[in-house]
């Protein structure tokens, strides 16, 4: 629905910190699909990485590694892939969850090195970040200080019931985010899990319910941006996340910089797709 002189602007420079293919959909598989985005992406698990492979197009590349702090440390894999973590689980919290215990008891221990996004040679800039990392959120971040300096959104998992030893708070990740130049937009998505002992069959279940994480989107002040970086937002925010009114918002700003009428365009789309 937007205008194409606001297409002609991507691609999209998505960076996949986590990139490990599970069931949930990335925000930026419509901007990849539509050609309109290129994604550099890390995922240290071998097994998720040949699958990442397997599956790339010509604008995806993957790189074996682990983002972190630069330093060497302990790959805790857990028996439910999607839990392993640079953090050792932490016992006492799964148990508190049903089925958690299970699902996260570590079946191996790797050695790896981890890379800072700051020494990944030939990165550029980045435009969109998505972070899955089990608890290393904080340490992806501060990994990057001059190559997320003009970062133009974040989406990341925040934990509100700690699963790892030493896991941030959604606190510190607020605050870090925030002393970025981010501020919260969206809850993309979160997710509840019930209160050991309550049992998936109990007809109580959906009533037992502790909130565990959310995906949480947070963006720079389009006021101020340059326009290249406004016409990219505005594909991010309405491609990626049918975020319409930021989208809006952009296309204004663009118009105030003499780019025409995008915004009324815009919404004329809009009325014809909801009408």
């Amino acid at each position: 629905m937007l205008p194409e002189s606001v297409l002609q602007h991507a691609p999209v420079h998505v960076l996949d910190v986590g990139a490990n293919p599970l069931d949930d959909e990335v925000p930026y598989v419509d901007l990849l699909d539509a050609g309109l985005a290129r994604v550099t992406g890390f995922e240290p698990l071998p097994e998720a990485m040949e699958r990442l492979r397997g599956l790339a197009g010509p604008h995806e590349r993957y790189l074996p590694h682990a983002v972190g702090d630069g330093g060497r440390h302990v790959l805790h894999v857990c028996e439910e892939q999607g839990f392993s973590s640079l953090l050792r689980p932490d016992p006492m919290r799964l148990a508190h969850l049903v089925d958690f215990e299970r699902l996260g008891r570590v079946v191996d221990e790797v050695e790896i090195d981890t890379v800072r996004l700051d020494d990944v040679p030939d990165l550029g800039p980045v435009d969109l970040l998505k972070v899955d990392v089990q608890g290393s959120e904080l340490a992806v971040l501060r990994s990057g200080e001059h190559a997320l300096e003009r970062v133009l959104a974040v989406q990341l998992e925040m934990g509100f019931w700690p699963l790892y030893e030493g896991q941030p708070t959604a606190g510190e990740l607020d605050a870090q985010l925030r002393s970025m130049g981010l501020m919260p937009l969206q809850v993309v998505q979160h997710r509840t899990w019930p209160l050991a002992p309550t049992q998936w069959a109990d007809p109580w279940e959906h009533d037992s319910r502790q909130i565990v994480e959310s995906d949480v989107l947070y963006v720079r002040d389009p006021a101020g941006l340059a326009v290249r970086d406004l016409a990219v937002l505005a594909l991010v925010a309405d491609i990626g996340y049918r975020h319409r009114g930021l989208a809006r918002r952009c296309l204004r700003l663009l118009d105030e910089c003499g780019r025409g009428d995008l915004e009324a365009q815009y919404v004329s789309r809009l009325g014809r797709h909801y009408g």
